[in-house]
């Protein structure tokens, strides 16, 4: 099944992955830390706008009879599911007066799949427009929508309007594309790059929230012409940091590529672990401990677990709503049962 993917993109599915579940564990200890709130900094530039470049790129296929009934499969119910298992199991390790269940409001890191969704439903307007001004349109929006207040976390209407222009540069984008920015030189240039953006980070004092594209313009203070600037600003940081790092992105078949083809699963469960961790006595441990090494080694086999074709098993019933690897994995042990007896 390997040999008919590409392995170059199931590789940076798998850095980015391991980028997100890292992001996600240091931020209980960025206002301990300015290293590592600037590693945060650093890392949310790119790894969500890298997944969404990608995700673009993927959804060439949109006009295939039959499409919109995939990706909700794909996306919208997997959503409404943990949506919903993430609220009672808020309700219960944050010790909540109340259980709220609102499919509109996404839990954390849910906001990609109904933002994913809805990416791909608006590819069928703006491709009617020549690539040029399909760009400059949700570029415009994009940049419109930080003065409009109520356009927040609800639906996850912010970060869809605010990061569908690299999603829609992710659908122009050609495989030649990414085997150029692959090259030598490329990379060299992307190291260099990649490396005097995370330096600059300890001389730049700005609000990290500007990264999450979830925020109105009003948040960060009186919205004026300026908030637009520097919202454009970020688009173009986050795109050179985004194609610098898939241009470090190794291109061959490695131990880690399969894993790279299950992070839709990673995405969705390792939301349970970070967050018992932050509301667990293991926080203050490792707040006392203040390793980077550990985060990152911590980050890593947590990804590699989740990855792995027996967590898929467990959780496919769930996630993709069909049996057939655990399935497999029964009939497999049955087999081995009675050649055993």
């Amino acid at each position: 099944m390997m040999k008919n993917r590409d392995s170059y993109f199931d590789n940076a599915k798998f850095f980015l992955i391991i980028l997100v579940v890292f992001g996600h564990i240091i931020r209980s200890f960025i206002d301990d830390s300015q290293m590592l709130m600037n590693i945060y900094k650093f890392v949310y530039t790119f790894h969500m706008p890298a997944f969404i470049l990608i995700s673009g790129y993927f959804a060439k296929g949109f006009r295939k009879k039959g499409y919109i009934e995939k990706i909700t499969k794909k996306l919208i119910l997997p959503y409404l599911i943990f949506q919903g298992i993430y609220s009672v199991y808020y309700y219960f390790i944050e010790k909540k007066d109340a259980l709220v269940l609102d499919p509109l409001d996404p839990h954390w890191s849910l906001w990609f799949l109904i933002s994913l969704f809805f990416w791909n439903v608006l590819l069928f307007a703006v491709t009617k427009l020549p690539a040029s001004w399909a760009l400059f349109l949700a570029f415009s929006i994009g940049l419109a929508v930080g003065y409009i207040e109520f356009i927040s976390n609800y639906l996850s209407l912010s970060r869809t309007f605010v990061f569908f222009p690299l999603f829609l540069i992710g659908f122009y984008l050609k495989r030649e594309h990414f085997t150029f920015i692959t090259k030598a030189p490329v990379r060299g240039l992307s190291s260099f790059l990649l490396i005097v953006t995370f330096i600059s980070y300890f001389y730049l004092d700005f609000d990290y929230e500007w990264l999450f594209g979830s925020k109105s313009y009003s948040h960060f203070g009186d919205p004026s012409v300026f908030s637009a600037i520097i919202r454009l600003g970020f688009y173009s940081l986050t795109l050179i940091t985004s194609l610098s790092f898939l241009s470090l992105i190794p291109k061959t078949h490695a131990f880690f590529t399969e894993w790279g083809t299950r992070t839709f699963y990673v995405y969705l469960l390792h939301g349970f672990i970070v967050q018992y961790m932050r509301n667990s006595e293991l926080l203050d441990w490792m707040k006392d401990f203040q390793s980077i090494t550990l985060l990152i080694i911590l980050s890593i086999l947590l990804t590699s677990t989740l990855s792995t074709k027996i967590v898929k098993a467990i959780t496919q019933p769930i996630i993709e709503l069909r049996a057939s690897t655990f399935n497999y994995y029964i009939k497999n042990f049955t087999a081995m049962n009675s050649k055993s007896n």
